[in-house]
């Protein structure tokens, strides 16, 4: 196990947080199901590696009524039967989003069009800040190598 470098930044600058947490009530407060946002967040974080964000994903996923079956098997979700067209759309947006420069198309027009399908623009704006606030934080934690379990 690696050791925290320092403090998370954002920790470092109170304001900051502040901000950040402000977009989290934003998205939590327009109204986009918990349980999608939550699966999506853990979803960015199992991609970029964030210890601290998916250990916090699983909690903030079953509070949201996860099933067992899908926290354990949503890095695997194509290959699984227990995720709704809908989460699916969900988290093929959001893995697109998170890894932004592996294609020459980053969002391609059928993940788009698939959430689309799924949600109307308010839902697709808060599911779009919920994976960029996830991909923030992971930003923050990953190269300061905060841990699991101290937040």
């Amino acid at each position: 196990m690696s050791t925290e470098r320092m403090p998370n930044p954002a920790a470092l600058i109170p304001e900051a947080m502040e901000a950040l947490m402000a977009v989290n009530k934003a998205i939590a407060g327009a109204g986009a199901d918990g349980k999608l946002l939550a699966l999506s967040h853990l979803r960015a974080s199992q991609i970029n590696g964030c210890a601290p964000c998916v250990a916090g994903g699983v909690h903030q996923a079953q509070r949201h009524g996860v099933t067992a079956d899908q926290v354990h098997a949503v890095a695997a979700w194509r290959e699984t039967p227990w995720f709704s067209d809908e989460e699916r759309a969900a988290l093929a947006l959001t893995e697109a989003v998170t890894r932004l420069a592996d294609r020459a198309d980053p969002v391609p027009d059928q993940v788009w069009d698939m959430a689309a399908k799924h949600f109307d623009q308010k839902e697709l704006a808060a599911l779009l800040l919920n994976i960029a606030i996830t991909n923030a934080f992971n930003r923050l934690n990953v190269p300061t190598r905060q841990q699991a379990g101290t937040w």
